[in-house]
């Protein structure tokens, strides 16, 4: 799953460590998430969401099999 969490926290002058604390997760685990060696939960990936004032969609977009984005083929 490919993520934009590195662009909305340079949009905000947010670090990895500050999103962690605001969000109740470590920042090893922001870094995870962001160089997509992590799924995040979907109660984090809401906060995270929540965090930059957008939709889960817009933070997270999720890959078929063939690694290929789902959205673009709608």
């Amino acid at each position: 799953m490919k993520n934009k969490i590195k662009v909305f926290r340079a949009m905000r002058d947010m670090t990895q460590e500050e999103l962690a604390d605001t969000i109740r997760v470590t920042r090893r685990t922001i870094n995870s998430i962001e160089r997509g060696k992590y799924n995040p939960s979907i109660e984090v990936a809401h906060r995270i969401a929540k965090t930059f004032g957008v939709t889960i969609e817009e933070v997270f977009c999720f890959e078929d099999d063939d690694g290929e984005d789902t959205e673009a083929k709608q």
